[in-house]
């Protein structure tokens, strides 16, 4: 995936920090890795001043098969909110801002799911990355496919912050 150069600014996670192990409670129930599948809390500062809206995306890239795996995917989230509390990645986003919207993710809901690395497999790497883009609205819907989403949003992309987590299941 390449990336085309964009400021960088700050997030941060109450739920794990950069480098550190993905906790239980990322983790998946769904896919039997021992978790809850709630989302990470978020707070990010530090956004370029011409940021109208942002998108937040998890993306396991170490994922075996083509292309990664991708965990959550939230599109129009208004510039004035620089946080997401933790769960906020539940089906039906009742916790999301007011016009927020969920892609489905890689295990086929809309919605947050956890790690769940194949056992054996290695360290998998877990890359939270909030996007500060130039438009209020995305103009895509949930349609929208999570790995089609960089190349759409890129030219619309005036920040980028990012957060790694690690996990291997043994």
């Amino acid at each position: 995936m390449t990336h085309h150069d964009v400021p960088a600014f700050h997030v941060g996670s109450e739920s794990f920090a950069e480098g550190q192990t993905v906790p239980p409670a990322q983790r998946s129930g769904r896919m039997r890795a021992g978790g809850q599948d709630e989302s990470p809390q978020l707070s990010w500062s530090g956004a370029p001043a011409e940021t109208r809206g942002y998108a937040v995306t998890m993306f396991d890239p170490d994922a075996p098969g083509r292309g990664g795996f991708w965990h959550w995917a939230v599109l129009d989230i208004p510039a004035d909110v620089t946080s997401l509390p933790a769960g906020a990645g539940a089906e039906g986003g009742k916790l999301l801002p007011a016009g927020a919207l969920q892609l489905k993710n890689d295990g086929g809901f809309r919605g947050y799911v956890g790690a769940a690395p194949p056992p054996g497999h290695g360290p998998h790497r877990y890359v939270v990355t909030v996007h500060a883009l130039d438009v209020a609205a995305s103009g895509l819907d949930e349609r929208t496919s999570p790995a089609s989403l960089e190349s759409k949003l890129s030219r619309h992309t005036v920040g980028r912050a990012t957060l790694t987590g690690i996990y291997e299941r043994h």
